[in-house]
């Protein structure tokens, strides 16, 4: 069995898990040992298990070489605990694990993890303020929006002005969107980018989406200083920025024991535990970065303020001390950039439960976040535009023409992509001609107006949009179709007109002889 990418979607934790066993179960290399003069066949070392497993991971693209060897003993332990393997004695479950000679085997069968049941999540859509009711009250939250269809008709009294005719119209002034209004947009479009990034056709079943605070959202993208982190509405606790900093030898060791002792406290880590499969879904995508860039951002979002903020503070330090080489190394076993991994990585990822892979996803999220940490703890500036955007498209004074159902409100904008300026304009030609080619349609074949109607307002769109005249009418017969000239009785013919008309006498020159 061959390992392959585990994309982003549903249960990927669960699938990486079962997935980890089934190639370990086929792959780990079984054979006769003897402990204490007795053989025990089809069976394994401690360390022979840590080599191989350790090796599988490092080179599986969904765990990559940052894993180490005390994370695949880690494992181990967790797999000895939930009887994915068991000692030769078939004990497991309360045994420790060790990097040592002891000997283990499988069990008849290694049980998988089951996929978790989740209640359906009904979704949650934005609803925007339907404009001709009136106005309630300034904390309503759920408001109705009437569908827009556009016909014949409606376009038809859009566009009248190019054959001349204007229909009565009025302005209709909009109410402001209350803050609450504002913040479920933000939550609704966030969700919807979100799930687009991820390449899903729901998040139902890698969030939950009545968990995720819109307020949050909102706090998280305009509550923030010059350098983007956010500022907390409690501003009671001191600022230590002024305290002199001792600098006596080993000072470096002390601040990171004390770092790290206050995150290991934790009891969730700081990505809570209700977006762990949305960040795990969001590592199968870290073979397209600028995809795993912008679901990080969303992802990020999402948190609460105090996380968001700890979050940035953190990671920006994990950063500098990884990548500052006049720092003093801070063990003498592993590097700066693997200690601080370890040293970080569950007070920032970890799963409730048991049986996950999480300390192995974590180091990886927490080595990305690392290397590129400007970037993904930023605003996303195209959602934070296309938001804005639409809040005030939605304020804008909007024109309501007589017996037409315009004044209803239109969906949220679509995301795009860039394209190419000749298909910019094949775009904007074919996309605006269809319209006007059936509106001209319906000129031409309306048999209630009158002739001298109906030949006065093909020449003013004639005038007014020539090239998809020509496309109709390409000849003068394609138009004179329209217009087939009546049978008239010819005037008789009277006899005087064929004689030849009346000649004054020339007087010719005479010769005289």
């Amino acid at each position: 069995m061959e390992p392959r990418l585990v994309g982003p979607g549903p249960y990927r934790a669960t699938r990486l898990w079962n997935e980890v066993i089934e190639l370990f179960r086929s792959g780990m290399p079984l054979r006769k040992h003897r402990c204490r003069f007795k053989s025990y066949e089809r069976c394994f070392k401690a360390s022979e298990a840590v080599d191989w497993l350790h090796e599988l991971l490092g080179c599986n693209q969904n765990f990559g070489p940052e894993v180490t060897r005390s994370q695949t003993v880690k494992l181990l332990k967790k797999f000895l605990k939930n009887h994915v393997i068991e000692d030769i004695k078939g004990r497991w479950g309360k045994e420790d694990f060790q990097d040592d000679g002891h000997l283990y085997r499988f069990p008849p069968s290694s049980p998988l993890k089951p996929y978790p049941k989740r209640p359906s999540c009904a979704k949650e859509a934005v609803k925007f303020p339907d404009w001709n009711e009136p106005k309630t009250s300034a904390s309503q939250e759920h408001i109705l929006v009437k569908s827009v269809t556009t016909n014949f008709e409606m376009w038809y009294k859009r566009h009248s002005i190019a054959i001349g005719e204007v229909p009565a119209c009025k302005l209709m002034y909009r109410r402001e969107l209350t803050q609450a209004n504002i913040e479920e947009i933000w939550k609704s479009m966030t969700m919807s980018r979100l799930q687009k990034t991820l390449g899903l056709d729901s998040l139902d079943e890698v969030l939950d989406t009545k968990l995720v605070n819109a307020k949050h959202i909102v706090q998280n993208v305009y509550n923030v200083n010059k350098q983007g982190i956010v500022i907390l509405e409690d501003k009671s606790r001191p600022s230590c920025s002024d305290l002199k900093q001792p600098t006596y030898s080993g000072f470096e060791r002390d601040v990171f024991k004390t770092i790290a002792d206050y995150f290991g406290q934790m009891k969730e880590p700081l990505l809570t535990f209700h977006l762990f499969d949305i960040f795990v879904s969001v590592l199968g995508l870290l073979q397209k970065h600028s995809k795993v860039i912008e679901a990080l951002q969303i992802s990020c979002l999402l948190l609460p303020p105090e996380n968001r903020k700890k979050l940035q503070l953190l990671v920006r330090m994990m950063a500098r001390m990884s990548f500052n080489k006049d720092l003093p190394p801070l063990s003498e076993s592993v590097t700066t950039r693997t200690l601080i991994v370890q040293a970080f990585s569950r007070c920032i990822l970890f799963s409730k439960d048991e049986m996950d892979l999480d300390e192995l996803l974590a180091a990886k999220l927490v080595s990305f976040l690392m290397d590129n940490y400007q970037e993904i703890l930023n605003i996303p500036s195209s959602l934070k535009a296309a938001v804005e955007e639409h809040v005030v498209y939605l304020q804008r004074v909007q024109i309501k023409y007589s017996g037409a159902d315009t004044d209803a409100t239109f969906p949220a904008p679509s995301f795009c992509h860039q394209i190419s300026t000749d298909e910019f304009e094949s775009q904007r030609a074919n996309g605006s001609q269809e319209p006007l080619a059936a509106l001209l349609e319906e000129i031409a074949m309306n048999k209630e107006i009158s002739v001298k109607d109906k030949k006065k307002k093909l020449k003013q769109f004639q005038k007014s949009y020539p090239e998809v005249y020509r496309v109709r009418f390409p000849t003068p017969e394609a138009e004179a179709v329209l217009f087939p000239e009546k049978n008239k009785q010819k005037p008789p013919i009277l006899m005087w007109a064929l004689k030849k008309p009346f000649q004054p006498f020339h007087r010719t020159r005479s010769f005289r002889m």
